[in-house]
């Protein structure tokens, strides 16, 4: 795998750290320096690519871009508790559950569960995004108000599927296996089919970087191997779309936009 990372000359230093980071991913990083990155130059040069300037690291694709800036979620964060997050209730996050996100994407639910108290194992597959985590979460590291529970995240570096499969050869168990499949099926109704074209410019560009075809991408299979090693399974869908694989889910918790199915073990 190739990609380009545009950077401002001072960023010399930064760019050799993430061309050694993603050779070790076996992703091929070129650089170009470029004098002053902004939303002309971005315009002028739509293909997708990373960038490196006093926004830290980013992806830029079609005149956008984004990063998955946890700094950025501290208002949510400082609002969020036990009681007022449906997604708490979901995975029962008083309970301080050891949990595996499966579905890493910017990690926001990650970060937010962690907050709350999981201990979160954060898997995501793609190299470019994976470096993206691993930086954002860098960053949170230095904030005194992260910093305080950024380190319940793990980050791995993993086919979600791959990575399940193992745990259940190894009879490990955790506490929650937590999924928000990034392409929900087009068999959907046409309301969520409508809500799902108006996506913000963070998701659109994550639609541009990962397969849109690919069975993990839907989640299917992940559900599967999910039961195996978790006392419950938690989907986030929205709110209209069909269940996930087609399983009914034993409980749902229901907002105006989206749901949460949940899957418990079978005692």
């Amino acid at each position: 795998m190739q990609m380009i990372c545009w950077y401002q000359a001072e960023y010399q230093h930064q760019f050799q750290q993430l061309q050694t980071r993603l050779a070790e991913l076996h992703v091929q990083l070129d650089g170009q320096v470029v004098e002053k990155i902004n939303a002309r130059f971005l315009r002028l040069n739509p293909d997708m690519a990373l960038v490196l300037d006093e926004d830290g690291l980013s992806l830029a694709a079609n005149g956008m871009k984004m990063q998955p800036d946890w700094c950025a979620e501290i208002p949510r964060l400082k609002r969020a508790s036990l009681k007022s997050e449906m997604i708490a209730r979901a995975c029962q996050l008083g309970e301080k559950p050891t949990l595996v996100d499966a579905t890493a994407g910017l990690g926001h639910d990650s970060l937010l569960m962690a907050y709350l108290g999981a201990d979160v194992c954060l898997v995501e597959r793609h190299p470019i995004l994976f470096v993206l985590l691993e930086y954002t979460k860098a960053q949170a590291e230095k904030d005194p108000f992260l910093q305080t529970f950024v380190s319940r995240i793990q980050l791995v570096f993993a086919d979600s599927n791959v990575y399940l499969q193992q745990l259940a050869q190894q009879n490990q168990q955790v506490d929650v296996v937590y999924l928000d499949p990034m392409f929900p099926q087009r068999d959907q109704n046409q309301q969520a089919i409508k809500k799902q074209a108006q996506v913000k410019k963070q998701m659109q560009l994550l639609h541009l970087l990962l397969p849109e075809n690919g069975e993990m991408d839907l989640g299917d299979q992940l559900l599967d191997f999910a039961r195996k090693i978790a006392k419950r399974v938690v989907v986030k869908r929205p709110r209209h779309a069909i269940y996930l694989a087609d399983q009914t889910p034993d409980h749902q918790w229901l907002g105006d936009a989206c749901r949460f199915d949940a899957y418990f073990a079978k005692v």
